[in-house]
Formats: C-alpha cells, structure tokens, sequence
C-alpha cells in the first residue's frame, strides 16, 4: 500500500526530536519540526484522506473519472499550500505527493503509464494541469 508522505515526514519529527533529546542534535541544527509542522501534516490527511476512499471505490474508472479524482486531491493540496503562504511543500515533499499519487492510482489496478500516455503525458505529469506547489 503507498504510504502517505506525512507518514514519512512524522518520523523524521520523531527522530529528531528523539536526537535532541538525546543530545545527538543540537537545536540549531534541526529543521523537520519546522519544515513540517503538525497543521500541515493534519491537513495534508484530511485531503489524501477521501482522495484514498475515492480511487478504493473506481471499478474500471473512465480516464475522466481518473482526472477529475487528481483534480480534486491536487486543487485540495494547492488549497493547504495557498493556507501557508505557498510553503507547505518544499520540492521533496511535492515530488512525495505525486508519487504517491501514482502510485496510489497504481494499486487500484489503473495502469498509470498507460492513462498518462493516451494523454499525451508521462506519468509524472498527470498532476500538472492542476498543480501549484
């Protein structure tokens, strides 16, 4: 099952939380609780959230249906990231969410090369109409 990044970017809050604590980290040198704090990490999920439910419930989904199911996730995303001043995600967090994207998609059993393709798209663009952050 694709993991969700904020499952990712929680521990690495945990980690280094657990480093300074532990005096492995000094305060000046950690960032994760910052680069991801837990307003964004709630909201991120309350979005992916139904985005899960809605693709779980595609029986041989329409490209269409396909379409508007990204849409909806990454208009909502773009929705977190316009909250923060277009700072909720850095460039690795946003290549994290596409993939999970894909690879969400992907385990429904919807061949993500293939609907990119008869688009004209590659698979790493499908979020791209859409995306501003």
């Amino acid at each position: 099952m694709a993991t969700r990044p904020t499952e990712h970017w929680r521990r690495s809050v945990a980690e280094e939380a657990r480093q300074i604590a532990s005096g492995e980290l000094d305060d000046d040198c950690a960032f994760s609780a910052e680069l991801f704090p837990e307003a964004v990490l709630i909201r991120t999920d309350e979005v992916l959230q139904p985005f899960e439910r809605e693709i779980a419930t595609l029986t041989n989904p329409t490209d269409d249906e396909i379409f508007a199911a990204i849409e909806r996730v990454v208009l909502a995303l773009n929705k977190v990231n316009d909250d923060c001043d277009d700072a909720a995600y850095e460039t690795d967090e946003r290549e994290q969410l596409c993939e999970y994207i894909e690879e969400s998609l992907a385990e429904t059993g919807i061949n993500v090369d293939a609907f990119a393709g008869r688009h004209g798209l590659t698979r790493h663009e499908i979020t791209d109409k859409w995306r501003r952050w």
